[in-house]
């Protein structure tokens, strides 16, 4: 007999998942109430197929249930008002984190990365086949992404267009500290997915940083008022992994950052002059800590006082520093949230993001996320997710990991990447995006419907799902 938990996941789910593969019998270990069904994946086009177990919504239980009730920002009805800021916040209840949003209704932040217009000469075409103008393009994105239970957008979206008419959306905002002032010094250089560094090493110890972010954050300022915005990103994927130490000791005489590791090796290692060839691995492990303490110090005391009523969520963490507990102490004093760009694992490690919220004392917002589908058309040969055979079997990822990460209780939201697929037209790609699909959106602006379905049966009861999840 089911239990109350599992009738409430099975009834919730909606016809349209009808589309999802066949479901198998559910393996030990997947959340009641689902059913299991078996994808086919690859990490990499044309490569060895794995098969991997996807616990998605049950379509035919029961009949459609009604949305979950939202306020206009997309906040739950169905639990208490808590209290209001104006703004968004965030709090604690028994074990579950959330989000309280501007009318004071818990909230969780489900959004879509990088929701803008294409720039290729194709997609310029592409746009004004469909849409007469900028503001046509904004009211229709802003109300596909509230009818698909979206009540956000992520990184790198046009907040000036979309905020400005249609249904309210939450706006999760980026802005580049530390990659705009190592170019201010030339010391950038391109590679897929992020900003490079000379040497790999931030240069957060150059005594000019300082400065350059409390100007830098100025720009915040106009922003304070605006409740739409849910709060700052201050960079992206800063390199913070277990070699950070040896890089920074390789930068050339006379650097600053170098001076600051080898003074602070030195002092952990009791000696006037550091051995480089002592340096052990929880050495590693704690500048990489120390360089983030450094960084998010900085930072967070300059947003801050430029713009003291929005949230700041950190530089979204995507590498090794994800098993540094050092790491995430550091964030844990400065940050709100902390932000993760999540790649490489089918399904959320549940003990891991538990450690996450444990090591930081704080929640966590996944901020990308995605798989690719071969029947796109494109080749998927960039980026980091797993690739499958179909926009079917697209769904079925989103609403295993949507739902894993619900289960968690640590987890305030989460942001697919992105909204149109790659371009391979863009001269101005980066090079992680350069043919993949990762929208929601085809390049002709049309949604894919298996995947739009998966991910709305999900997005419009993820209230009603969490409570029973809850129970």
């Amino acid at each position: 007999m089911m239990n109350r938990c599992s009738l409430w996941l099975v009834t919730l789910a909606l016809g349209a998942c009808a589309s999802l593969p066949r479901p198998a019998p559910r393996p030990a270990g997947s959340l009641p109430g689902t059913l299991a069904t078996r994808v086919e994946v690859r990490q990499r086009p044309g490569g060895p197929v794995s098969l991997q177990t996807a616990d998605v919504l049950d379509p035919a239980r029961v009949p459609r249930l009604p949305a979950d009730r939202v306020d206009e920002w997309g906040g739950t009805l169905e639990l208490p008002a808590e209290r209001s800021s104006g703004f968004f916040r965030l709090q604690k209840t028994g074990a579950r984190w959330w989000l309280i949003d501007p009318q004071g209704q818990p909230f969780i932040h489900v959004g879509v990365v990088d929701v803008r217009p294409g720039t290729s000469e194709a997609a310029r075409a592409a746009f004004a086949n469909r849409f007469d103008s900028m503001q046509t393009w904004a009211q229709q994105s802003a109300q596909w992404l509230r009818d698909q239970g979206f009540n956000g957008t992520g990184a790198w979206s046009d907040s000036t267009q979309l905020g400005r008419s249609g249904p309210k959306l939450a706006q999760a905002r980026i802005v580049n500290f530390m990659s705009d002032f190592a170019k201010s010094q030339g010391s950038t250089h391109v590679v897929p997915g992020h900003t490079a560094y000379r040497s790999d090493a931030i240069p957060v110890f150059d005594p000019g940083f300082e400065t350059f972010a409390n100007d830098y954050a100025r720009r915040l300022s106009p922003e304070a008022d605006n409740p739409a915005v849910l709060g700052w990103f201050s960079d992206n994927e800063l390199p913070l992994g277990e070699r950070t130490l040896d890089n920074f000791l390789k930068l050339p005489a006379g650097d600053p950052n170098l001076a600051a590791a080898r003074a602070w090796l030195a002092a952990r290692q009791q000696r006037r002059e550091p051995d480089l060839s002592a340096i052990t691995q929880e050495d590693r492990l704690r500048w990489a800590g120390h360089v983030y303490d450094t960084y998010a110090g900085i930072v967070s005391r300059a947003i801050r006082h430029a713009d003291p009523n929005h949230l700041y969520l950190g530089s979204r963490f995507h590498g090794a520093e994800l098993r540094n507990p050092h790491v995430f102490e550091a964030a844990g004093r400065h940050l709100d949230a902390i932000s993760i760009n999540y790649y490489r694992t089918w399904t959320p490690d549940a003990a891991l993001m538990a450690n996450w919220a444990a090591w930081s004392g704080r929640p966590l917002l996944i901020t990308e996320w995605y798989v690719k589908g071969e029947d796109s058309g494109l080749p998927n040969s960039t980026g980091a997710g797993w690739v499958v055979p179909d926009q079917a079997a697209r769904g079925a990822f989103y609403q295993h990991f949507a739902l894993h990460l619900m289960a968690s209780r640590m987890v305030v939201g989460w942001h697919w990447f992105r909204y149109l697929d790659n371009d391979p037209a863009d001269p101005k790609a980066e090079p992680s995006n350069l043919d993949a699909n990762k929208g929601f959106f085809d390049l002709a602006y049309r949604p894919y419907p298996a995947l739009t379905e998966a991910a709305r049966s999900v997005n419009l009861h993820k209230y009603a799902l969490i409570r029973a999840l809850d129970r």
